[in-house]
């Protein structure tokens, strides 16, 4: 089942496996990482993860449809939460994981800003590798007073 990007969700999927690879590569997972994959889509990052065998998967999908999908070929191998991350309360732990999201457009930078703030209340996570429209991207490396600085 061939499943499209909607565009109201800011939705992107990554396909090319190289880049994938490395993405998965840069999170240096083993039998001992917990792992809480943001936006988990059509499982692409998910199915590298799972080959490098984490201790624990954490995949927050808000999307139903791909819930569904990602339930129905994931379900024994990681806790599957159909929720939108930023509404998300006490159902994940954060401490001492690994994060990884390919974000969406619309919603990275208020992902972000959880995510900080949320590591300045102690939910202190190892990593995050984060994928940012190249815009986004931008602004977040930013220097003060320049054309693409912001918030």
């Amino acid at each position: 089942m061939l499943l499209k990007a909607k565009k109201s969700l800011g939705q992107n999927f990554l396909i090319d496996k190289n880049i994938v690879k490395e993405i998965v590569g840069l999170g240096n997972i083993d039998s001992k990482s917990q792992v809480i994959e943001i936006g988990s889509g059509t499982g692409n990052l998910t199915r590298e993860i799972l080959s490098k065998n984490p201790k624990e998967l954490v995949l927050i999908e808000k999307d139903r449809l791909l819930f569904d999908k990602l339930k129905s070929i994931f379900s024994d191998k990681a806790k599957i939460i159909n929720s939108d991350f930023l509404k998300l309360k006490d159902h994940i732990n954060l401490n001492n994981s690994i994060i990884f999201g390919n974000l969406p457009y619309n919603v990275s930078t208020q992902i972000l800003t959880k995510l900080i703030s949320l590591y300045q209340s102690n939910n202190k996570f190892l990593k995050l590798i984060l994928m940012f429209q190249k815009e986004v991207a931008d602004r977040i490396v930013a220097k003060p007073n320049t054309i693409n600085y912001g918030r």
